[in-house]
């Protein structure tokens, strides 16, 4: 059975890193972007990772420029500006597509077994996510696509899919499923 500890993704500096690397480790991996309005979520990805790192758990970030061109430097770039800006000390891989024809195939692995479970429409930031989605990348609105930048995805101490979660998804709730995984 399939695990993401079967994928190898790139460091900034264009190594390769197994995710065997994170084996019998909880993983947050979340698709990022630098000048996205999601971008402030570094601060409580941080905030999650210095609270539970002892415990074992790794947040893993991978810029990408599919959505509004808001990754659109360097790998070296986002890596930096998370650093300076955030204050981010958890591992940013290289710039990927999460989408499409070129999606890194973590990703197709990803939304395979995290499909997308619909907008919370009772929330309005769900709401205007969906409206902005139908405006500026409607190609990813249906199906299981990364809808926007900062779609987060946990994972288990053995590599398997815990749950997806969306760009406005409550980090407390998060939270609560990390606690479970640790």
């Amino acid at each position: 059975m399939t695990t993401i500890y079967d994928f190898n993704v790139t460091k900034p500096d264009g190594d390769r890193f197994p995710l065997y690397h994170f084996a019998g480790k909880p993983v947050l991996i979340v698709n990022t972007a630098s000048k996205c309005k999601f971008t402030p979520q570094f601060d409580d990805l941080q905030k999650l990772y210095d609270q539970y790192r002892e415990q074992g758990l790794e947040v893993v970030g991978f810029p990408c420029n599919q959505f509004a061109e808001q990754e659109p430097g360097s790998s070296h770039e986002a890596e930096s500006f998370c650093q300076i800006n955030y204050g981010v000390k958890f591992s940013i891989f290289s710039k990927i597509d999460v989408n499409g024809n070129q999606a890194h195939p973590l990703f197709d692995y990803l939304k395979k077994e995290g499909p997308f479970e619909g907008f919370d429409e009772e929330n309005i930031n769900a709401k205007l996510l969906k409206l902005m989605i139908s405006d500026k990348a409607p190609q990813w609105l249906h199906g299981d696509a990364i809808k926007w930048n900062f779609t987060k995805f946990l994972i288990d101490r053995e590599g398997k899919v815990v749950k997806r979660f969306e760009p406005v998804h409550p980090i407390d709730d998060i939270k609560s499923y990390i606690e479970q995984v640790l």
